[in-house]
C-alpha cells in the first residue's frame, strides 16, 4: 500500500516539476526579447533608446547564417536594455535606400538618434560585448547629412521605393495581365517621356514667373521708348535757352563795358581843362 502511494506521488511530482522548470526555465535564463520588425512607417522608433538593426535578404547566404546568432542575441535584449530590430531589405526597400545598404547583412547601432555601423565578429557574444562594454563610443557616427533622417537620404529613400513600385507594376503586367514585356517597357517609356514634359512645361513656367524675359514686358519698354525722344527734345530746348541766356549774358556785359569806357574818356575830357586853369592861376 505504501508503495503504491509514492508512486503516485512521484507520478504527480515529475509532471510539476517539468511544467515549473519551463514556467521558471526563461526567467532563470535571462528573459527572452523578440526581434522587433521594421518598416518605412515604424523606423522613427530608432530615434528614442538604443537598438541594434539588421538589415538582411531571405535569399543571402550570410544573413541566413546570421539568424542564429540574431536570435540568441535578442534573448539578452532585456537584460543589456537594447531593442534588437531585423529589416528585410526586400520587402523594405526604402529603409534600404535611407540607410545606403549596399552590402549585405548590414548592422547598424543606434542610441539616442545617433547611428553608427557595426563592422565587428557577427556572433552572440560579440554583440554582447559591443553593448555591454559600449565598444560603440569608440565607432564614428554617420554624419547627419547622410543620416536616416536628413533631406538628402529621404529623397533617397522615395527614390528607392518608386523603383519598387516600377518593378511591381512591371510584375503586374507581366504576370497577371499577360502583357509582354517589351509591351511593359513601351509603357514605362512613354510614362517616363510625358512626364519629363510635363515637367519640363512646368520648369519653364516657374521661370518665365520669377524671371520674364523682355518679351513679357512690352509697356514697359514702349514706355521707355516714347519717353526716350521726349526726354532728348526736353533737354535740348533747355540746352538752347541756357545758351540764349549765357548769350544775352554776354552781349549785357559788353554794353556795360562799353558804357563804362564812354564814361571814363569824358571825365578824362574834363579833367584837362580844369588842370590847365588851376596852372594859369599858379603861374
Amino acid at each position: 500500500m505504501a508503495a503504491s502511494v509514492r508512486r503516485c506521488a512521484v507520478a504527480w511530482l515529475v509532471p510539476a516539476a517539468g511544467l515549473l522548470a519551463l514556467l521558471a526555465g526563461p526567467g532563470a535564463l535571462g528573459k527572452r526579447s523578440e526581434v522587433t520588425v521594421l518598416t518605412d512607417g515604424t523606423w522613427r522608433q530608432l530615434l528614442q533608446g538604443e537598438w541594434m538593426i539588421e538589415f538582411y535578404a531571405p535569399w543571402c547566404p550570410a544573413c541566413q547564417n546570421l539568424q542564429p546568432e540574431w536570435e540568441k542575441f535578442a534573448e539578452w535584449g532585456e537584460d543589456l536594455e537594447i531593442n534588437i530590430a531585423k529589416v528585410d531589405v526586400t520587402e523594405q526597400p526604402g529603409l534600404s535606400g535611407r540607410f545606403v545598404i549596399t552590402a549585405l547583412p548590414t548592422i547598424y547601432h543606434c542610441k539616442d538618434g545617433e547611428f553608427r555601423r557595426y563592422q565587428g565578429q557577427r556572433t552572440k557574444n560579440d554583440f554582447i560585448n559591443f553593448i555591454s562594454d559600449q565598444e560603440w563610443k569608440s565607432v564614428e557616427p554617420v554624419s547627419s547629412w547622410f543620416g536616416p533622417c536628413s533631406v538628402l537620404m529621404s529623397s533617397m529613400s522615395a527614390l528607392f521605393q518608386l523603383s519598387m513600385w516600377i518593378r511591381n507594376c512591371h510584375n503586374y503586367f507581366t504576370e497577371k495581365v499577360g502583357m509582354p514585356v517589351w509591351g511593359s517597357y513601351a509603357i514605362f517609356a512613354l510614362a517616363t517621356l510625358f512626364s519629363g514634359l510635363i515637367l519640363g512645361l512646368i520648369m519653364v513656367f516657374l521661370a518665365d514667373c520669377l524671371c520674364p524675359s523682355k518679351r513679357h514686358r512690352p509697356q514697359q519698354h514702349h514706355y521707355q521708348k516714347k519717353l526716350a525722344p521726349e526726354s532728348a527734345r526736353l533737354l535740348k530746348k533747355l540746352d538752347e535757352e541756357q545758351e540764349a541766356d549765357e548769350e544775352d549774358l554776354s552781349d549785357d556785359e559788353a554794353e556795360d563795358k562799353e558804357l563804362a569806357d564812354r564814361n571814363s574818356s569824358t571825365n578824362a575830357v574834363r579833367q584837362r581843362p580844369v588842370n590847365l586853369a588851376a596852372a594859369t592861376d599858379k603861374s
